[in-house]
């Protein structure tokens, strides 16, 4: 990964079209072998979580170039890579895992994160995934405690109350204030950089299987697919 993570330090100083072309070469070379560990990736939580069989790199990976029509920020490539690897793929509106390496001093995320879960669901989604809780708050409190210490719920985007039709003298009713559910886990470089990146890629992501399922269960029913 120290091909990935220096091109796009590189970058992160250069993001400009003229540098880019110059240095396609190396652009594809971190391309290639960030695609390559997202292959194995992939074949290594489907050993675990059976709904992730089957899916392509291509569904889970992104282009590097920016939308910068509606952006004040022109500049064109994004400094960053990450894979999503979820049912159905990087579009399909489930929970997954989401793997994130990113330049030094960008602000996109602010570092390098291990994910699992969903973000910016839709309002049915969102709506299920809430009477989930409802029903199940200890067992949901208990998948995100499995996932251990090092994961945390992201609480970047919370309702200020408790949304209409849902009980706020309820035990585990702070959860139904959230508005994107997944664990995030951000790891240095030397994470990144080790010979043992997919095995320690592969267990931490493991914990987050009981969270991952319970959100996708909830999904699959929000999406009427519960019984597929």
């Amino acid at each position: 990964m120290r091909v990935v993570l220096d091109f796009l330090n590189n970058l992160q100083n250069n993001n400009n079209r003229e540098w880019f072309e110059a240095h396609r070469a190396e652009y594809l070379n971190a391309k290639n072998t960030f695609e390559a560990f997202a292959e194995k990736l992939i074949a290594g939580i489907s050993e675990f979580d059976i709904s992730i069989r089957n899916i392509s790199v291509s569904n889970c990976t992104y282009r590097i170039y920016r939308d910068i029509r509606f952006s004040g920020d022109k500049t064109p490539y994004k400094t960053h890579m990450g894979a999503f690897v979820s049912p159905h793929g990087k579009k399909g509106g489930y929970s997954g895992y989401y793997f994130h390496i990113e330049a030094h001093n960008s602000d996109y995320i602010g570092g390098n994160i291990l994910s699992a879960g969903v973000y910016r669901p839709e309002p049915k989604v969102l709506k299920s995934i809430r009477e989930e809780i409802m029903l199940n708050g200890l067992v949901f409190q208990k998948a995100i405690l499995s996932a251990g210490s090092d994961f945390v719920l992201d609480n970047s985007a919370k309702l200020k109350k408790v949304p209409f039709g849902f009980p706020a003298d309820y035990q585990y009713s702070d959860y139904f204030r959230y508005k994107n559910y997944f664990l995030t886990q951000y790891v240095g470089d030397e994470f990144f950089l080790s010979d043992q990146l997919l095995e320690n890629t592969l267990k931490e992501f493991e914990k987050t299987l009981p969270f991952n399922n319970l959100l996708n269960r909830a999904i699959a029913y929000a999406y009427g697919t519960d019984q597929e």
